[in-house]
């Protein structure tokens, strides 16, 4: 999801998606761990934008 579209989020909802990139990144893994991952780069994607979010979350605080 883009910066802009975050930035117009509440923080219930900031919070809401949080939980599921925790959980995409929980998949990918245990993909990574039993060698089925195959678009490895989707980690990364996964880890800076759950930074993103956090940073959004307490930036409304």
């Amino acid at each position: 999801m883009e910066l802009k579209q975050l930035r117009k989020q509440s923080p219930d909802q900031l919070k809401s998606h949080l939980q599921d990139l925790q959980k995409e990144q929980f998949s990918l893994r245990m993909q990574a761990a039993t060698g089925q991952l195959t678009k490895t780069h989707e980690t990364r994607r996964v880890r800076r934008e759950i930074a993103r979010v956090n940073g959004l979350i307490g930036g409304k605080q």
